[in-house]
C-alpha cells in the first residue's frame, strides 16, 4: 500500500481528535506537532515549513513519511494532517 492509500484508509477519523488517546495538547495541531517532533526527534527546522491560503506544508515528507506506522497514521489523520501527493508531504488545511 503507498503512502496516499495508507491516509486515504484512515481518512473517516479526518478531526476525530476526540478519538485520540493520550493527548499531549488540547489542541489538535498542537498534538500533531508534539507528536511529529517526538518522531523525528534530530530536525531543527521549524514545523511549518511553508503555508497558502488554504494550505500548511509541514516539514516531514518523503522517507520520513514512510517511517510512519499505521497508527501514528490514524492519529495524525485525527489531528487533521494530510498527505500531500504532488508534494510528497504532510500538510494541514487553514
Amino acid at each position: 500500500m503507498d503512502t496516499n492509500e495508507r491516509f486515504e484508509s484512515v481518512d473517516d477519523d479526518y478531526i476525530e481528535f476526540d478519538r485520540v488517546e493520550n493527548k499531549k495538547n488540547s489542541r489538535p495541531d498542537i498534538h500533531a506537532f508534539i507528536l511529529l517532533s517526538e518522531l523525528f526527534p534530530n530536525k531543527t527546522s521549524n514545523m511549518v515549513c511553508a503555508a497558502g491560503h488554504d494550505q500548511t506544508l509541514l516539514d516531514v515528507e518523503g522517507d520520513e513519511i514512510e517511517k510512519l506506522t499505521d497508527d501514528n497514521i490514524l492519529e495524525l489523520v485525527r489531528c487533521g494532517v494530510s498527505y500531500d501527493e504532488n508534494t510528497d508531504s504532510l500538510t494541514m488545511s487553514a
